[in-house]
């Protein structure tokens, strides 16, 4: 399979076996393999009853996996740092969901990209724009700055750096 480009989002609000969230997020990254780029660190609220606040980021990786295969990866990677199923939005130790990838729209039983809530989650579009200002929605055909605004109009907490 040829190599595709897939942008990753990554949260922790929970420390576990590698420390406090930042470095769960540190470790993640490492055992993901190389990594094209990652934006910096977002503290960020949480979204549903979780008390803890998140750490979030973006990545960009390269990788011949097709999106089901790396979405085992991503999970293996999970289960590896101590996630377990569970409340749906609770404290978790590492969150890694496929936000978007090079061959534009995916769907099966198990997984859709772009990932369905991405466009309304400022905690996944602001790592983004960080990164990737100017990549296409497939879907809605806007920019990745676009959506972080339209998000922004929407969600008028104050952007934390």
């Amino acid at each position: 399979m040829p190599i595709t480009r897939y942008a990753i989002a990554i949260g922790s609000n929970r420390p576990g076996r590698h420390g406090l969230p930042e470095a769960a997020l540190r470790a993640a990254i490492a055992a993901l393999g190389p990594v094209v780029a990652v934006s910096r660190f977002f503290p960020t609220p949480p979204l549903g009853p979780s008390s803890r606040r998140f750490v979030n980021a973006a990545l960009i990786l390269d990788s011949a996996d097709s999106p089901p295969e790396l979405l085992a990866r991503l999970k293996a990677v999970e289960r590896d740092f101590g996630r377990r199923a569970g409340r749906r939005w609770g404290a978790r130790v590492i969150d890694l969901d496929i936000i978007l990838w090079s061959g534009g729209i995916w769907s099966d039983a198990a997984l859709t990209v772009p990932h369905r809530a991405f466009r309304q989650r400022r905690f996944v579009l602001d790592p983004l724009v960080s990164l990737v200002p100017a990549w296409r929605d497939p879907v809605t055909g806007l920019t990745m700055r676009q959506l972080a605004a339209r998000a922004r109009a929407v969600d008028r907490r104050p952007r934390r750096s």
